[in-house]
């Protein structure tokens, strides 16, 4: 057993070649590793991104962004995992975003599931809808590809298919329609995207029951709702091409 130096590796190659992409330095530190240590047989490298904007000062077009100073601003958290093995000139690359907290007021329904002894939750023509997604996907090729522009591509997707139009919306009539048109859709727009996988968990808000108390409030409760922070279900799938050829 021969021990090598990790940490001063990934500090000297960060400041000798930059890190272009989460993506691009995982396949950098495979390929050093590989390359410089011959009793290596196989590197993994798991990189997550933490998100940083300059604080701005001012309103509107005059506003100006801070020079030195910046706010921790993860929306979500994109990841990555690398992994290369000496026999195989072809490295495993899976991306993803983690911890995409999402809400919309309306356009969500819950109706025509079965309705059995063991179901709790009633008929819901008109819902909040609140996940927090995770997805990761696969690449088919791994030389000349922007991972930056298909991590936004990928993005704006998910939050497409979730929100809609921003003055229409759009209807989702479950929660597993809209996570399989998601994937579907980024299938048929991302040609370097061999496999995806997302998981939506339900983040319930149910209506304060105020009936209680005719005499402070007056007819339906329609804008007071209760998160529900117990065990709900968890909507996974996961979307393949038919033609997938190559080993990964």
């Amino acid at each position: 057993w021969r021990q090598i130096r990790k940490k001063n590796t990934i500090y000297l190659l960060a400041k000798k070649y930059g890190v272009k992409s989460p993506e691009d330095f995982a396949l950098l530190l495979c390929a050093h590793f590989l390359g410089q240590y011959s009793h290596v047989k196989e590197v993994s490298i798991q990189v997550e991104e933490y998100p940083w904007k300059r604080i701005g000062s001012g309103d509107g077009p005059f506003k100006k962004l801070h020079n030195h100073a910046f706010i921790f601003s993860p929306s979500a958290t994109r990841y990555c995992s690398v992994t290369h093995k000496r026999t195989d000139p072809t490295p495993t690359i899976i991306s993803g975003i983690k911890n995409l907290r999402v809400l919309k007021t309306t356009q969500s329904s819950f109706v025509n599931f079965i309705n059995d002894e063991y179901r709790s939750l009633p008929d819901m023509k008109d819902r909040i809808f609140s996940t927090i997604v995770q997805s990761s996907w696969q690449y088919s090729s791994w030389k000349k590809i922007d991972f930056d522009k298909i991590y936004v591509r990928v993005t704006e997707i998910i939050l497409k298919n979730f929100a809609g139009d921003a003055d229409k919306g759009i209807m989702s009539p479950s929660v597993q329609n809209t996570l399989y048109l998601t994937e579907k859709e980024v299938l048929d727009a991302i040609p370097e995207i061999s496999s995806i996988d997302m998981e939506m968990p339900n983040k319930h808000y149910f209506t304060v029951d105020l009936s209680k108390f005719p005499k402070v409030v007056q007819g339906t409760n329609e804008e007071v709702f209760l998160p529900v922070d117990k065990p709900s279900g968890i909507i996974y799938a996961q979307l393949d091409r038919r033609d997938i050829t190559s080993k990964l």
